[in-house]
């Protein structure tokens, strides 16, 4: 119920040589410049508690990595207002590019990843979060995910 990207989409292996790159399994720095931080966007599960979840990364201006960073493990951290954020994850069930969407990210207690919330656009991703998926379009996205060939069939 929960797949994960490794990395922004930005990320190069070779950036990991790099004095001014840092990849993490939380968050990223791209020469210096680019700042990422993985979360994870929530999806209900229509007829279930459960909740599908994408591991994805949103690009955050300087100013809110670094203050992110400041309340890593500070308890009370989750009192943090939203932070404005971009998609960096290309989600392959998705026909619709999901780079570039609008997110806020809200930091969560100490030891819980950011839950990230998209804008609520038309996009199929955006909307399956506001209305939920059904255990049927969780069994398709698995099957897209790690038998990619299958649904390329006729």
């Amino acid at each position: 119920m929960n797949y994960t990207a490794d990395a922004p989409a930005v990320w190069d292996p070779a950036f990991a040589e790099s004095d001014d790159c840092l990849l993490s399994t939380d968050q990223c720095v791209v020469r210096g410049q680019y700042y990422f931080v993985k979360g994870l966007l929530e999806i209900p599960v229509i007829g279930s508690d459960e909740v599908f979840s994408w591991g994805v990364w949103v690009s955050l201006s300087r100013e809110n990595f670094s203050r992110l960073a400041d309340l890593w493990d500070r308890r009370g951290r989750e009192t943090e207002k939203p932070h404005f954020g971009w998609l960096t994850t290309d989600l392959p069930a998705y026909s619709t590019t999901t780079l570039n969407l609008k997110t806020n990210v809200h930091i969560r207690p100490v030891g819980e990843r950011p839950y990230v919330e998209l804008e609520p656009t038309d996009h199929p991703l955006a909307v399956e979060q506001r209305t939920g998926i059904t255990m049927d379009r969780v069994q398709e996205i698995a099957a897209d995910l790690f038998h990619p060939s299958r649904s390329e069939q006729p």
